[in-house]
């Protein structure tokens, strides 16, 4: 659990890391430093909003009953798997670009007014709050209970894509973003496979889907979760020694799929022809 919550802490604070370097660095370059306040409001209202949303969700669980807690937590981890999918993919598909739409979309914003720059803020920012307490929540429920390693994995990724990103911002740090992201998503592929089939095993402890006794294998005595060797594969890969058909089949479907498509060549568009010029002398024939 410690390695996958510090993957996660990493990936998702870089990105919000990123995300706060490119608007403070526009509103410096461009002058408009009295705007700065602005965009730390926002980031500080999306903080406080995911930390009440976070705080309300855990108190919401205490209150449940066994079934209900498994069901929360099933439909959590599902969810939390559907945000980590999409958040992969359209980081493959505008880390090069990113910084020209935060760009332009703070410059509007700043036409608007400083509400308009708070709010932009806060939904850039928060949606990456979101996503990162939905993915940690949900490895959390992976991990064994009383453990703190999800906990410190996690604060351990948030500090280092800090660091990182304040050395980016200062320049004294370059190096291949869209190359760290892709690394960081096929491992995150992997995480979120693990988190899918853990969800799908509450949901069958709590009836809502059939095969909990149906199992693929059981390496409870070869490998067990508590020996060196499964533990650091639970951290890794959220393995669990007795797992379901169910489990088996949503952890490779996922893989399989979602792998594939990652790391699939993107199609370059390829630029219009210009057509050739008239050699010279040429006359244009009348039709």
């Amino acid at each position: 659990m410690l390695f996958s919550s510090a993957l996660i802490g990493l990936r998702e604070g870089l990105e919000a890391a990123l995300v706060v370097s490119v608007l403070v660095a526009f509103l410096v370059k461009t002058d408009k430093r009295s705007y700065l306040r602005w965009v730390w409001t926002g980031v500080g209202a999306a903080l406080a909003g995911c930390v009440a949303i976070g705080t309300v969700i855990a108190y919401t669980i205490g209150e449940m009953r066994f079934e209900q807690q498994e069901i929360f937590g099933g439909v959590l981890s599902v969810v939390a798997v559907g945000f980590v999918t999409w958040m992969i993919f359209w980081m493959r598909a505008t880390a090069r670009t990113i910084s020209t739409e935060l760009r332009g979309r703070l410059s509007a914003a700043v036409a608007l007014g400083p509400a308009a720059v708070v709010l932009m803020a806060l939904l850039a920012v928060g949606r990456e709050g979101l996503e990162t307490m939905a993915f940690f929540y949900a490895n959390v429920r992976t991990a064994e209970r009383g453990t703190t390693q999800p906990l410190i994995g996690f604060v351990v990724g948030i500090v280092v894509a800090v660091v990182l990103g304040r050395l980016i911002y200062r320049g004294a740090l370059r190096f291949d973003l869209g190359r760290f992201f892709q690394i960081t998503g096929v491992l995150l592929v992997f995480v979120a496979a693990g988190i899918l089939a853990y969800g799908l095993h509450d949901l069958q402890e709590a009836g809502v889907l059939p095969g909990l006794s149906t199992l693929a294998f059981d390496l409870s005595g070869p490998m067990p979760e508590d020996s060196w060797y499964g533990a650091l594969l639970k951290g890794l890969l959220n393995y669990s020694a007795r797992t379901t058909v169910l489990q088996a089949l949503a952890w490779v479907a996922y893989v399989a799929v979602v792998l594939t498509l990652f790391l699939m060549p993107r199609k370059q568009v390829a630029a219009p022809a210009r057509p050739a010029p008239a050699p010279a002398g040429s006359v244009k024939e009348n039709s």
